[in-house]
């Protein structure tokens, strides 16, 4: 009986990842965990393993094509099985042709996706639906049984209605990504030549269109009356569509917002309006922390120094074990509360941006063994090439700012987490010791973001309250 290959989780709450290319075809032996694709998310290139091992007798995508979180993205069984056809996520092979790599159809067309993203009011209240948590202790977001969609049906059905001829929204055949991308931009499909099988629209195509291969705008619409013109009050934000003029050319300069920045700004959006944070700030003393690290890292090569942010990370996690209730995700009608302490980790991006990568169980894996694993995971973070393990699973975040001279910030929430702690740089100051008299200590801010519908302020204050006691007699992250 053949076995489905699965598309992973991507982080982040990614709901499709774009195939870049199949790195195992038809016909090759793997075995479970064998990276066998490559996909590009909103953030990075993921590499995607296969959750089976065995021969391969179906792999279901193109290049270029999006592929759904969660659904059957391949099969492998004994040579020419085909696959089960009792699965409710099996894609039949058609029955005058040998199992072969499916040509010309998307995932998300040819199959029933096992990700629905919902949103759920309560009290008048946006919520994002994540689903169930996984068998790690961390939800895969969007999480939802599956639902059969028809092939034609808007843009879930998008490459199946394009190959097909069948209903195509706007008359244009275009992939769901490329649809996406050029509503972001405010791009009429409509006026891009595809690239794509049977001039079908990609994602490049999209990305690389300019106003200038459109064909001459119509005429100018008369000015509107004084009154009409006035735009609406909107806090010194602009609403989609809304217009304010255009400055001299000369005095600005036009930046297109990449996939990776219009992630961001749609789930820290998201974040600021629907989640109540609020925020506990308190200066701890690292001067102790600080020697120890030295003393760790004297007899260590570069590759496995343990830097602050491990020693941070690994306080952060001992702490959430005596308040679990901070390590748990919001679902709008239930708290779930994570048996498992996974930590994500901020990276800032060289171009800009950011990534979460996540250290797992970082309460009880050793010190040294997390710091060479975070090392690595960050390192991929920074060429954009990681894998789905690295970003999946966060139950709390840090966000550390210390290597970039600054006092004290805010972090916003990564959703559905119940907190987030944000570290601010230490430095030396003029304290008053225990005895009057006035000395030099290594201080850092740290600010705590919490959801108020998940905690209130005293818990936050005497987590952190616990936070830097720890910090302050540091052997015991040690133990």
């Amino acid at each position: 009986m053949a076995d489905a290959i699965m598309m992973p989780d991507l982080g982040s709450g990614t709901e499709e990842g774009t195939l870049l290319n199949w790195l195992k075809q038809v016909g090759d032996s793997i075995n479970a965990g064998d990276v066998i694709a490559e996909v590009e998310s909103d953030k990075a290139t993921v590499e995607v393993p296969s959750n089976v091992g065995g021969t391969i007798i179906q792999l279901v995508g193109q290049p270029g094509e999006a592929l759904k979180v969660g659904a059957v993205i391949g099969y492998v069984g004994a040579a020419g099985e085909a696959p089960n056809a009792e699965d409710p996520n099996a894609a039949p092979i058609p029955a005058a042709a040998e199992p072969t790599q499916t040509a010309g159809r998307s995932a998300a067309a040819t199959l029933p996706p096992t990700e629905a993203s919902t949103r759920a009011m309560e009290s008048g209240v946006k919520e994002a639906a994540f689903g169930t948590p996984t068998g790690n202790g961390a939800p895969r977001p969007n999480d939802a049984p599956p639902v059969q969609v028809p092939a034609a049906s808007g843009d879930a059905g998008a490459a199946s209605a394009d190959a097909d001829g069948g209903h195509l929204p706007d008359g244009v055949k275009a992939s769901p990504v490329a649809r996406r991308i050029a509503q972001e931009k405010q791009i009429d499909l409509r006026q891009i030549k595809g690239s794509g099988p049977g001039g079908r629209i990609v994602r490049e195509d999209v990305e690389h269109y300019t106003p200038a291969a459109a064909a001459p705008a119509a005429p100018a619409p008369a000015p509107a009356p004084a009154a009409a013109q006035a735009a609406p009050a909107t806090g010194g934000a602009a609403l989609p569509g809304q217009h304010f003029g255009t400055p001299p050319a000369d005095d600005v300069e036009t930046v297109e917002v990449t996939r990776l920045r219009a992630t961001i700004a749609r789930r820290m959006t998201e974040s600021k309006q629907y989640v109540p944070h609020f925020y506990v700030t308190t200066d701890v003393d690292v001067t102790a922390l600080l020697d120890l690290r030295k003393q760790l890292n004297a007899n260590l090569d570069d590759d496995h120094k343990i830097s602050v942010n491990d020693l941070i990370v690994k306080a952060t996690a001992l702490t959430l074990r005596k308040f679990p209730n901070l390590n748990s995700h919001f679902y709008g009608d239930k708290i779930i509360r994570h048996k498992r302490i996974h930590i994500g980790m901020a990276v800032a991006l060289p171009e800009g941006g950011l990534m979460n990568v996540v250290a797992k169980d970082a309460d009880k894996v050793a010190l040294g063994t997390m710091a060479a694993h975070n090392k690595e995971m960050i390192a991929r973070a920074r060429e954009r090439k990681v894998k789905p393990e690295d970003v999946q699973g966060s139950t709390f975040t840090v966000s550390n700012l210390g290597a970039y001279d600054v006092d004290h910030f805010s972090a916003i929430i990564n959703p559905p987490e119940a907190g987030i702690l944000a570290v601010s740089s230490a430095k030396k100051i003029p304290v008053v010791l225990e005895d009057g008299s006035i000395g030099v200590a290594n201080r850092m801010k740290v600010t705590i973001s919490v959801d108020h519908r998940v905690s209130d302020g005293a818990e936050a204050a005497l987590y952190l309250q616990q936070f830097k006691k720890l910090v302050e007699s540091p052997m015991q992250l040690l133990i």
